[in-house]
């Protein structure tokens, strides 16, 4: 990597790269690199639009990749775009979120769920975010699963958490 990140988040692109982007190493950063493991090397790539920390990382049908929120700009998300390396800026989300998670539906589209006050589905056919069901207990640092039936478990995490299906 060209410098250390600590909480970077790291996709497999369709190419078989690796995005890895933001983190913390002093400073939030904005920054993001590729990994090619057909050749062990990184390199540069476009910068995000906004520092992302704590934040996910969701790899998106279209091979973009959806970028949400985090504790430095806490209601922006944004889109990378592997075929031209850059970056553009999706709808923004209703509340922050860090220490969520991000679960790519059946549907195409994206379930936040916690580390907010808000659970939000991301529609990547319009770039827009809606509402959706609350979780029974607020929560953060938890798992989010997607099962056979569709449904979204999300167990564990912060705030006397137990689990919650949406």
């Amino acid at each position: 990597m060209g410098f250390g990140r600590n909480r970077p988040r790291a996709t497999l692109l369709p190419s078989g790269k690796v995005l890895v982007e933001g983190g913390f190493n002093g400073n939030y950063l904005s920054s993001a690199e590729l990994y090619d493991p057909a050749t062990g090397t990184w390199t540069p790539t476009g910068s995000m639009l906004f520092a992302h920390f704590i934040h996910t990382a969701t790899l998106l049908p279209s091979g973009k990749v959806l970028v949400v929120d985090g504790l430095v700009n806490s209601s922006d998300a944004e889109l990378y775009d592997p075929a031209t390396g850059t970056w553009a800026v999706t709808g923004s989300t209703a509340v922050g979120h860090s220490f969520h998670t991000a679960t790519l539906l059946p549907s195409g589209k994206v379930l936040v769920a916690g580390g907010g006050d808000l659970e939000e589905l991301y529609d990547p056919a319009t770039g827009l975010w809606s509402t959706t069901g609350s979780l029974h207990t607020a929560r953060s640092s938890h798992t989010a699963t997607l099962l056979p039936s569709g449904k979204v478990l999300v167990a564990g995490g912060g705030r006397h958490c137990n689990y919650g299906i949406v």
